[in-house]
């Protein structure tokens, strides 16, 4: 199982964290290397978060650090496939691709 997150939609807010049962999922503030996973070089962080996800999320105060922490999958060969990140996530960010090259991507419940 292969899991990375696409850094510049990301808006850190921690759900796939909160709902995945085997932390696959670790923040990481926007200063430090948040490049750990397995995500491709266009998805990797380079410090310019996406226009349209930051317009619709950047004013939002829920508790959660929006746009100063990014998710990295730290544990993504531990993915058991649950799909509760996928529904979760706001920035419709993470990638899952399973042992048969089936590709998951996140839709915002």
């Amino acid at each position: 199982m292969d899991v990375y997150v696409e850094k510049q939609k990301c808006t850190g807010c921690e759900h796939c964290k909160d709902v995945c049962p085997v932390a696959v999922f670790e923040m990481m503030d926007i200063n430090s290397d948040v490049n750990k996973d397995s995500a491709p070089p266009e998805w990797q962080w380079k410090g310019e978060h996406d226009p349209a996800v930051y317009g619709k999320w950047k004013d939002v105060t829920d508790g959660h650090n929006h746009f100063k922490e990014k998710s990295v999958a730290v544990n993504g060969p531990s993915c058991i496939l649950c799909q509760a990140c996928l529904i979760e996530c706001e920035g419709e960010c993470i990638v899952i691709t399973d042992d048969n090259n089936t590709v998951y991507r996140s839709v915002y419940k």
